[in-house]
């Protein structure tokens, strides 16, 4: 007699998918660390925090594949990658902003940003759940790029090549967020009618 595919058990939290997620989270202190230390006056270090925070972010992508590709989805997963993204992105933003290499007010846009879509998926959560958009994964690179060309020692006639990456990276966090607000209020509109 054949197994149906409602048999297969669901997949153990205890995946190597799961354990990039956690590794990753175990890097942003260390990331972290190497940032702040010496007050970012450290080529070494700033060049170690660079390497870090590579490795954390490549991370992100392979634990996603694997958990697609081998059917390694789990809840843990879902509420565990996008923490660990946050708190990496997070900790590289404010890190800069302290260390007076980044304006406040770009990270002020960003982690509001963040925050705000955050909220917006458990409000919508009932309703539904929005995909990641073509743009946000766009904004994920653009964040990674453009943090990545602060945290390296650049030399002063290269700064502007990070200038420029991180304003694009701004414009795409807001123009990806007025869109996820859009199709959030749509999808409630949408699911609203249909409860009734």
């Amino acid at each position: 007699m054949s197994t149906s595919r409602t048999d297969v058990p669901p997949p153990s939290n205890w995946n190597i998918a799961n354990a990039l997620t956690g590794f990753r989270l175990l890097l942003v202190p260390i990331f972290g660390w190497l940032l702040l230390a010496s007050d970012g006056t450290s080529s070494t270090l700033s060049i170690g925090a660079c390497a870090v925070f590579i490795l954390a972010a490549a991370t992100d992508r392979f634990d996603g594949d694997l958990a697609r590709r081998r059917g390694l989805v789990t809840d843990v997963g879902k509420l565990a990658d996008p923490i660990a993204d946050k708190a990496l992105t997070g900790t590289a933003f404010v890190g800069l902003s302290v260390l007076g290499q980044l304006p406040w007010w770009v990270t002020i846009v960003v982690l509001v940003r963040e925050a705000g879509i955050t909220l917006l998926r458990f409000w919508v959560l009932r309703h539904g759940v929005i995909a990641a958009s073509h743009g946000g994964k766009l904004k994920t690179v653009l964040q990674s790029f453009a943090l990545a060309l602060y945290i390296l020692p650049l030399p002063q006639s290269l700064t502007w090549v990070a200038v420029v990456v991180m304003g694009m990276a701004v414009v795409a966090t807001v123009v990806t967020g007025a869109d996820y607000v859009v199709r959030a209020l749509a999808l409630r509109r949408t699911a609203e009618p249909a409860q009734l």
